[in-house]
């Protein structure tokens, strides 16, 4: 099982297997099925009965799969919060797998992709561009994300072993409902590994969905990540999301001592006893909410402020209060200057006040709000000056 490495040549050839054929928005419907199954099997707790034996299998499961999805396919194999042994890694790709959401593989290239487009119409499971159901649940089966980009992951793609749960990825799933069967007849299946199993998908695929819709935001992220207390409950501190994106390579999701973080409290345990270590925490700055922002974040900060005021209506305000010799004037000077955004700092805008005004009600607290003023005000000089260079061209009688 644990043949030689896969090269990094291989790694590129696997990845490039996505054609542009599969870039639609269609839904891969036969790949829908075992999902939908998985739910209908729950109904047939019916006929199976539902025992305190199974009642307790599915409670064990559902902590120690929750564990695995946080610990596993979250903290380390997407964001290498912490290091651990080889032997260990195996372990949980093997319990996070068993939660039957594809290999560590997919499941890490897809969240790496998704922190670095979060909110954008390149996420893979934004529900402000593709709508709620579909950031839910939906994109899990489109045709576009079938595969995994390995090159992605290639840090961890360089393991057989990894390699070859991602090849065989449902069969720690298909072992641990075997085990529930030897251990407690058709109940333990159906209640004991079904129904966790339907538990944690939609506990997990919450975070996607329902944590950039409600919650709070103590940081500027440049996207729609909120805390959520009830979430962070239910996928054991997953739910601290605003936090994550705020400091993504921190094993510590519950940044305050009242922010439950279940998952970092055994993890902390585990580091005591040698199994993990080298645990990565958000610096002092970052606790405090006094660290400079990026100029990722700061540019998609910006453009969700410009965003607020409408170029096309102040455009439009421009030329139906200009009279024609101004609107002549205003065209021969654009034209001198190469781009009508360069003058429009003579007529009357929004002021930065105003947009700083705005800031304030949208963002959280931080040093570079600032700069996002700033980068804000410029995109919207830029989208008004568009805006009145298509003014102009449409007005043939200033010709």
């Amino acid at each position: 099982m644990f043949s030689k490495s896969i090269t990094d040549k291989s790694i590129t050839k696997m990845s490039h297997n996505i054609t542009i054929d599969d870039a639609h928005d269609d839904i891969v419907y036969p790949s829908a099925l075992p999902f939908v199954l998985i739910h209908l099997g729950c109904v047939a707790a019916i006929w199976s009965g539902v025992t305190w034996q199974a009642i307790t299998i599915c409670a064990a499961l559902y902590v120690l799969r929750m564990f695995a999805i946080g610990a596993g396919y979250h903290r380390y194999f997407s964001h290498r919060s912490y290091s651990t042994s080889r032997v260990f890694q195996f372990i949980l790709a093997f319990l996070a797998q068993s939660n039957a959401q594809k290999s560590v593989l997919w499941w890490a290239a897809k969240h790496r992709h998704h922190h670095l487009h979060s909110d954008t119409p390149q996420d893979v499971h934004s529900p402000g561009h593709k709508g709620f159901l579909y950031s839910h649940l939906g994109w899990i089966f489109d045709r576009r994300h079938d595969k995994a980009d390995l090159v992605k992951v290639a840090d961890f793609a360089k393991f057989p072993e990894l390699m070859w749960l991602h090849k065989f990825e449902v069969l720690p799933a298909v072992v641990v409902a075997v085990l529930c069967f030897l251990a407690a007849g058709w109940s333990g299946l159906v209640v004991g590994f079904l129904w966790s199993t339907v538990l944690l998908y939609h506990a997990t695929f919450c975070i996607n969905s329902l944590a950039h819709v409600h919650g709070r935001k103590r940081y500027v992220t440049g996207d729609e990540s909120r805390n959520n207390w009830i979430l962070a409950i239910f996928t054991m501190g997953e739910g601290w999301h605003n936090n994550h994106h705020a400091y993504q390579s921190s094993v510590r999701q519950g940044f305050r001592w009242w922010e439950l973080d279940t998952t970092y409290y055994i993890l902390r345990a585990l580091s005591w006893l040698g199994i993990v270590w080298d645990l990565k925490t958000p610096p002092e700055q970052v606790m405090r909410n006094e660290q400079r922002l990026g100029a990722r974040v700061i540019n998609r900060a910006a453009e969700q402020l410009a965003a607020r005021f409408n170029p096309e209506r102040i455009a439009l305000a421009i030329t139906s209060a200009l009279r024609s010799s101004e609107l002549i004037a205003l065209r021969e000077l654009s034209q001198a200057r190469c781009h009508t955004a360069d003058v429009l700092t003579t007529l009357h805008l929004p002021t930065r006040d105003e947009l700083l005004a705005q800031a304030q009600a949208m963002f959280a607290r931080t040093r570079s709000l600032d700069e996002i003023v700033d980068r804000a005000y410029q995109l919207l000089l830029g989208s008004v000056g568009s805006q009145l260079d298509l003014h102009l061209q449409l007005r043939p009688q200033l010709a």
